[in-house]
Formats: C-alpha cells, structure tokens, sequence
C-alpha cells in the first residue's frame, strides 16, 4: 500500500476510533503490525536507568499516561539524530502545557520516551546529554536497561529494522494510560500524525 495513502488511513482511523471505536479495516491485526495493536499488550518486566541516575520499571513509566515510544542510541550518527528531531519537533504539541490535540479535559496527560538499545555504550550521563542537544522539556524522558534487558524490549516491540548496519527501526510506539502497546507508526511519521493518534487514544481511554 501506498505509504502516504496508509497514513492517510490511519488519522481517519484517529478521528474515527474517537467515536465509534473501529479499526480499519487495512490495518494488519496483531503485535508488530503497522497501525493499532489488537489486543493491545502491556510490556514485560523491564528496568531502565533514567537520564537523571533514577531507576524505574517500564510498567510504571508508562502507567497513567500516553505514551510515544522511540528506540535510539546516543552513539548512533544515522536515523537516531532524525527521530530526535521528531520529538523534538513533537513535544510542543502535546506537552509543556498544552493539551495534544482534542484532548477532553481530565484525560491522561502525554510524555515522551527515548529508550536506548545500548546498554553498553549508554549511561545516564549520555542520555541527559541527548535530552539537552534536543531541548528535552521535563515529560521527554530518556532511559537505558541493563544488557540483558535490551534484546527484550526489540523483541516486544517487534522493533528490529532487518539492516545490518541499524538493528532497530525508526517507528514510534504508542502506548495507552493503562501502559499497553496501543498503535505502531511508521518510520520517521511526521509529529503532526503522532500527536493526532496520541489525542485519540486520549479520548478512547
């Protein structure tokens, strides 16, 4: 299918769902598949170190609000520089303040996530140094997990790119307040589509 024509898909996916709940009926079912996650899953047990030294489990990051997912290493000169720009790029339309897009009022508030597939060549001191490169505003969290955590995050998220050179994709990820994988964009999808599908999934709970 044509990229442009799926994307198109999906933001009337995005206004639609808001009231009738439907998924198109073009989007493949299941985890890993572009567009919405059915059923939707939550991740296993994992542990990241944050940019500011703290540690937490994936699960509580990503409870209570929603959630737009990227993989990237500091170290990565390629796609990884793009997809900060992207958040970059995001941020002022769904955080800081300002509601995502028809977001009801009372819903769950959005944040970002930078997650590193680097546990070797990543610490906290690099991730804050990403955030600040990228004028991080406080809901734009970066973290890193332990070695042997990384290779499990890939596989939940189905999130390797098949490139020698680059093992992870460029999607973002959308997780729902409840902290389950909601919806899969595409690579490097504009951040005026990312936010549309963060305001739906606002608006179905």
């Amino acid at each position: 299918m044509n990229g442009t024509l799926q994307r198109r898909r999906w933001l009337a996916w995005a206004g639609a769902s808001v009231w009738t709940g439907l998924t198109p009926p073009s989007a493949q079912a299941g985890h890993g598949a572009l567009g919405p996650v059915e059923p939707r899953r939550a991740p296993p047990e994992l542990r990241f170190t944050l940019h500011n030294g703290q540690q937490q489990s994936l699960a509580s990051l990503l409870r209570g609000r929603i959630s737009a997912v990227q993989l990237m290493f500091t170290g990565c000169s390629a796609v990884c520089p793009l997809q900060g720009a992207l958040f970059a790029a995001l941020q002022p339309l769904v955080l800081g303040g300002k509601a995502a897009p028809g977001k009801p009022p009372g819903a769950a508030p959005a944040q970002l996530l930078s997650l590193s597939i680097d546990p070797l060549g990543d610490d906290a001191a690099a991730l804050a140094q990403w955030r600040r490169k990228f004028g991080a505003a406080p809901a734009w969290l970066a973290g890193v997990p332990p070695l042997q955590h990384g290779q499990t995050l890939l596989n939940f998220l189905n999130a390797r790119s098949g490139k020698a050179q680059d093992q992870h994709t460029a999607q973002t990820f959308l997780f729902d307040a409840h902290g389950r994988h909601a919806f899969t964009l595409a690579e490097l999808a504009p951040a005026s589509e990312v936010a549309a599908v963060m305001a739906a999934l606002a608006q179905r709970g």
